[in-house]
């Protein structure tokens, strides 16, 4: 098998786009003595990040919070960085990008899986007019929310490459195609309006984007079957998908290794990242196998409900604080729900205007931010359904749960 096929094209020094993909929305505070890339930096800035941490409880298909052995959103992030690695150290591609890209590719997935998209994105709709899509909302947090602290204890964004931040918001991978190859134009990210619109910028974004599709189908089977969910008939249809072009295949690591394998050998830079026939047909009928008896299963319409109940009531309860003095309101009634209020209080304070912020604790605690203030002084009321929205989609389950009980309890 030949290798590093794509050496000339990796996002590497030698690129010579090196300096527009490296470069960041604002300068970097810099150690004279880091060893790092570019790209491991912003792998490390993601790793420390509490988006990142937040991973480990949001649902990644089966809600099961209690299930130690059911894939967390943490696990598939995990998964994608290990086979995208793969491809990328043997194609000769930028590893450490792809690193970067894997780790914070789902850092704006809302708590609850896609389920909690779909809801956010009906509410999003509703109050703001536009959508709620899990890659936009990446960018988002990574660029605009999340904050580390600098060498002097000053908060501030995370301010990541353009070539990572481009493969968070370009690595959907709903739509069925071989051969992605990366997009021409280095253009602004905020002009992507739809998840898919562009493909990524790099041939590791690419790879990122393909791995993200062998990583889900795969550990998705393996949890829907420790479940339950699948029956002898599914399990034996499973079976002869799997072994479709490897009769020696006996579970889905196996159909991973031969995915990966297969992409390593057929993908060049003339016909880009890419399966052979047989295998992406391979791919395609186990997506289609997963969303019939995994993604649509009845058994999932009780928590569908669930899930809408919770997050439709936490934004219902917190919109009906953001009329007249919202500072006021929410210390009104924190003795009901302290824990919902006062920590949505203090996610305003980070982000509006300081002079915004009531004199107290609150100010006192954003004392050392450098931040955007993105929430402004809550002049519009789309300010404060956009605040609501930023703050729910950044939950774990397991806090849209704890904050919901709370309200059962007024």
């Amino acid at each position: 098998m030949q290798g590093r096929t794509f050496a000339a094209e990796a996002a590497t020094e030698k690129n010579p786009r090196w300096r527009e993909l490296t470069a960041r929305q604002s300068e970097l505070y810099s150690r004279g003595d880091d060893i790092r890339s570019p790209f491991a930096r912003d792998y490390t800035r993601i790793l420390h990040s509490r988006a990142y941490r937040r991973l480990k409880h949001k649902t990644q298909v089966f809600f099961n919070i209690d299930n130690d052995h059911i894939c967390t959103r943490m696990e598939h992030v995990a998964h994608v960085e290990s086979v995208s690695n793969t491809i990328a150290r043997k194609l000769g591609l930028n590893d450490e990008l792809t690193k970067a890209i894997a780790f914070g590719h789902d850092l704006g997935h809302a708590p609850f899986g896609h389920q909690g998209e779909q809801i956010l994105g009906a509410l999003s709709r509703k109050y703001l007019g536009q959508t709620f899509w899990h890659e936009r909302n990446g960018l988002r947090f990574v660029d605009r929310v999340e904050l580390l602290e600098d060498n002097y204890k000053i908060e501030r964004n995370l301010d990541l490459t353009y070539a990572v931040r481009d493969g968070i918001v370009s690595h959907c991978g709903e739509v069925d195609e071989n051969g992605i190859r990366p997009r021409g134009e280095l253009i602004d990210l905020e002009e992507f309006r739809t998840a898919g619109q562009y493909q990524p910028a790099t041939w590791e974004g690419c790879v990122v984007k393909l791995a993200d599709k062998i990583a889900y189908i795969g550990r998705d089977i393996e949890d829907a079957a420790s479940l339950g969910f699948l029956g002898e008939k599914q399990l034996a249809q499973l079976r002869k998908l799997a072994q479709a072009n490897d009769e020696k295949v006996l579970n889905t690591t196996v159909i991973m290794h031969n995915m990966i394998i297969d992409i390593c050998q057929n993908s060049n830079p003339s016909d880009g990242i890419c399966m052979s026939g047989k295998y992406l047909e391979q791919l395609n009928e186990i997506k289609r196998f997963n969303y019939e008896y995994i993604y649509k299963n009845p058994r999932f319409s009780a928590f569908q409900r669930y899930a809408e109940l919770v997050l439709t009531e936490i934004f219902r309860t917190l919109w009906s604080y953001g009329a007249g003095d919202v500072w006021k309101n929410l210390q009104r009634d924190l003795r009901y729900y302290p824990t919902l209020l006062s920590a949505f209080g203090e996610w305003l304070a980070k982000y509006c205007e300081p002079d915004f912020v009531p004199d107290g604790e609150l100010k006192e605690r954003t004392s050392r931010l450098e931040n955007f203030k993105i929430y402004g002084r809550l002049e519009k009321k789309e300010l404060y359904a956009q605040a609501i929205l930023d703050y729910i989609s950044g939950m774990t389950d397991r806090f849209a749960v704890k904050v919901y009980n709370e309200l059962l309890t007024y």
